[in-house]
């Protein structure tokens, strides 16, 4: 992707969304609390050797402060390449995709790589405008939707302050049913 008039190149970033993994349903904790259900720690499980077999080496993680996106980053964590900066911040439960652009526009300058943690349908949304194309193979399983324990990734050519729609190249997408079969 070319830097529009008057922009400077910058270095690629990566940008990783991840959905927590598949969560039982809500009980007298309500949504806040609900756990990772058996199936959702095998998809996080599968994640984990994933991300350990691509050397996913984030510096940032930004994660919602449910107990399923906590839950699903301390089994993915352990595998990735060096132990990130990892900030649990309220505002990212639940937040839409106008919300996490937003704080995605704060991170510092310098920051290579960073992993989302958080919720649908705003980690979905947010893939979908960020993408630079709308067309091909990635997009269009993006569009067909982004199921729990889904991991997206995208290089960042633009500083973060920068980040806009169809500013990111859509990378890959992974799923829990591409990783163990039997996982919904």
């Amino acid at each position: 992707m070319a830097a529009r008039k008057g922009e400077r190149v910058h270095a690629v970033s990566e940008l990783h969304l991840l959905r927590h993994a598949k969560a039982a349903p809500q009980e007298d904790g309500g949504d806040r609390e609900r756990s990772l259900d058996p199936s959702g720690r095998r998809a996080a499980q599968a994640l984990a050797a994933w991300a350990a077999g691509r050397r996913l080496a984030p510096e940032l993680v930004l994660c919602s402060p449910a107990l399923r996106t906590r839950q699903t980053l301390d089994i993915v964590a352990p595998a990735l390449v060096r132990s990130p900066h990892i900030l649990i911040e309220d505002s990212l439960y639940l937040a839409n995709a106008r919300q996490l652009l937003a704080r995605l526009r704060k991170v510092a300058a310098g920051v290579a790589s960073v992993i989302v943690v958080g919720h649908n349908p705003g980690l979905h949304e947010l893939a979908t405008i960020l993408s630079d194309v709308s067309d091909g193979a990635l997009p269009a399983r993006l569009a067909a939707g982004f199921p729990a324990g889904a991991l997206a990734s995208f290089e960042v050519p633009v500083a973060w302050p920068a980040l806009d729609r169809r500013r990111a190249r859509l990378a890959g997408i992974v799923t829990p049913k591409e990783l163990i079969r039997g996982i919904e």
